[in-house]
């Protein structure tokens, strides 16, 4: 075994350990820094295979904006964990029930799994020769080429992901005076101003 080897591995059971324990924290704050540990375990693995490209997304993307904004979100919603835990385990039994309809239906699925001709020579070589393509310019290619409407759901979803936690986070307070833009530029500038006759040598009253 190869240093090669090690190192996925190493990597493989730091992304496992991280999975699960992003499951069973009871800290969102926790939950989203061992998502973190998770998302960099897999950059790894993807710098390991080959997919530099890939392995920077994840970097750059889900672990700088997404995992950033979902601890940023957690910090700042008021959430009563007491309560919340509560509730979970009165839905405790459905949740248990969904899983165990999940786990049959994979049983069942690897049961009946039945390998494609020519899947291993794929998996061999994912990408084409560097010599023909790079592997970020096949990338490219099969994103903006043959999945271009999955990949504009995907960035489809993620905006109403952001939407939904700027709404979470937004707060209205009673005893904050804010602007209402709208009534600004509807307002009658005949209601707005008063215009007073000013003698001279006198002052507004």
């Amino acid at each position: 075994m190869g240093i090669a080897d090690i190192t996925f591995y190493a990597f493989a059971v730091t992304l496992l350990g991280a999975a699960f324990l992003v499951t069973i924290s009871r800290n969102p704050v926790h939950s989203v820094l061992w998502l973190i540990l998770s998302f960099v375990s897999a950059a790894g693995m993807f710098v390991l295979l080959g997919a530099e490209f890939i392995a920077m997304l994840l970097i750059i993307v889900y672990v700088g904006a997404v995992a950033v904004l979902f601890l940023f979100v957690v910090m700042m919603l008021d959430v009563d964990f007491a309560a919340l835990k509560g509730e979970m385990a009165r839905y405790f039994p459905i949740a248990a029930i969904v899983g165990v309809v999940l786990l049959m239906q994979m049983a069942l699925l690897l049961g009946s799994w039945q390998e494609a001709e020519g899947a291993l020579a794929l998996r061999q070589a994912p990408t084409p020769d560097l010599d023909e393509m790079h592997n970020t310019k096949a990338l490219g290619m099969i994103l903006y080429d043959q999945y271009f409407l999955l990949f504009q759901v995907a960035g489809l979803i993620l905006l109403v992901a952001m939407i939904g936690a700027i709404v979470l986070t937004l707060r209205h307070r009673k005893d904050i005076k804010r602007q209402d833009v709208v009534a600004q530029m509807h307002r009658d500038p005949a209601k707005a101003m008063e215009l007073k006759d000013v003698k001279p040598g006198q002052g507004l009253g």
